[in-house]
């Protein structure tokens, strides 16, 4: 049974599509703005569906007042589903003083949830924090199968080294060459970038990240790879966090922008409820 939480309302509609049993649940706002969370249907076992863009705090509260409800309700093995985990970035302690704040957000989900489900976390070593099962989940499927037929015999590209696994990750489905650019920085506002070991002359491109903000890197990315000769140039990323103005500047220089529907963008093209509905 699956309970979808209102951080994951513009899934909900493709779930009852694919078959998903949904429990009702009432949610509302007190004057206040204290949240309100009733359980109405009843089961043993339930899947929670709640994303946690922003407003992440109110999100975050909400998840944590359907587990206690759902237990109220006599539910005995819960499993939570959190296509985007905020504070995830948050995950090392730069000043003293600071929380990881991950791993508060991780133990507070442990007290009512048994199991975690969360797709391309930032750093996929801090589901360690969890005091349950815990899986970081991967949107390759879904971003190879919407790219399948636009690509054609073209090559699969992580903006840097660390996100090279990720791009493997979709090209090995699509059975494409992939790589990663290389960044150096040579002053404090100037950074290189250059793809890595592979020849773009004449092929379609796509940019594989995690998340993308700002999407400074794409837009260099992309100007880099034109001069160089690539035909089509296209960018996913799993979470489209973007920050003002930011769908404009990457749409303005590729030829597509497609990113998957953790968060609901304009450009949320890419569906993991299939993913989800597997679990």
């Amino acid at each position: 049974m699956i309970v979808v939480g209102s951080g994951a309302g513009h899934l909900e509609e493709e779930v009852r599509a694919l078959g998903g049993e949904l429990v009702e649940v009432e949610i509302k706002k007190f004057p206040d703005g204290e949240k309100y969370v009733r359980v109405l249907g009843s089961g043993d076992e339930a899947l929670v569906v709640q994303s946690t863009f922003k407003p992440q705090d109110e999100n975050l509260i909400e998840l944590l007042l359907i587990g206690d409800a759902l237990r109220e309700r006599g539910f005995t093995k819960l499993r939570a589903v959190v296509p985007y985990l905020a504070y995830s970035r948050q995950d090392r302690v730069t000043k003293e003083g600071e929380p990881i704040s991950v791993r508060a957000i991780m133990r507070e989900i442990g007290l009512y949830y048994d199991e975690l489900y969360v797709f391309d976390l930032h750093n996929p070593e801090t589901l360690r924090f969890f005091p349950g099962k815990a899986v970081n989940l991967s949107p390759a499927r879904a971003i190879a199968e919407y790219f399948k037929d636009k690509l054609g015999d073209g090559v699969v590209l992580a903006p840097d080294k660390g996100a090279r696994a990720r791009a493997r990750a979709v090209a090995e489905k699509l059975g494409l060459e992939y790589s990663h650019f290389e960044k150096k920085r040579v002053s404090p506002r100037e950074v290189k970038m250059w793809p890595v070991d592979i020849d773009v002359v004449g092929k379609n491109v796509l940019i594989v990240d995690d998340i993308i903000s700002t999407g400074g890197t794409m837009v260099k990315a992309a100007n880099l790879l034109r001069a160089r000769g690539a035909e089509k140039i296209f960018v996913a990323a799993t979470h489209g966090v973007f920050a003002e103005g930011a769908i404009e500047r990457v749409s303005r220089a590729v030829d597509e922008l497609a990113v998957t529907n953790t968060i609901p963008t304009p450009v949320s093209r890419i569906s993991i409820v299939p993913d989800i509905l597997a679990l």
